[in-house]
């Protein structure tokens, strides 16, 4: 039988965002957790070396993204191109931000999420830890009754720890499968 860790060394039990989607959203955005940054300003993607916010924005260039920084406006922008952003881990516990520190997960309500989302057909994994989930969310479509409705793709991390892809490389694998 192994000992818990005391209090003071174990990692704290973190919360994850809500969902960014409405009945319009067509493409879901996969990721594994938000980084620490971004559950310090409670919003995705809130790290400014993460590609995520550039990506889209230079997928769909003629969209009324806001010329500042303002958060709920490119939401409800991402919203009105159908697309949604979510994570696959509701909670977890992780020192950091890396992916691979992530420790006792406990995944995201995808059956639930799905009565949200009437006309999804496309969940993209945005990095390896979310896609390493895709069986788990293939078995949600399945068990409501959407198997076969839905494609599901593998696309590079936006995430500045993903290194070994350039922007420009990133961008271009994101366009194959999202084809604004």
């Amino acid at each position: 039988m192994t000992k818990a860790l005391p209090e003071s060394l174990a990692s704290p039990r973190l919360q994850g965002l809500p969902p960014i989607v409405g009945p319009g959203t067509r493409v879901l955005v996969l990721g594994s957790f938000p980084s620490v940054k971004s559950l310090q300003l409670q919003q995705y993607y809130a790290h400014p070396q993460n590609h995520f916010w550039r990506i889209v924005q230079a997928m769909w260039p003629d969209a009324p993204w806001p010329t500042n920084k303002d958060y709920a406006r490119r939401c409800q922008c991402l919203q009105a191109l159908g697309v949604g952003v979510w994570d696959v881990y509701a909670e977890c516990e992780r020192e950091g931000s890396l992916d691979s520190a992530i420790r006792h997960a406990q995944l995201n309500d995808f059956p639930a999420l799905l009565q949200r989302c009437p006309h999804l057909s496309v969940i993209a994994h945005n990095g390896g830890e979310s896609f390493r989930h895709a069986k788990a969310v293939e078995k949600s479509l399945a068990q409501a009754g959407w198997a076969g409705q839905v494609s599901v793709h593998r696309l590079p991390s936006t995430s500045p720890a993903n290194a070994s892809w350039t922007f420009d490389q990133k961008l271009t694998a994101w366009r194959a499968v999202l084809n604004p």
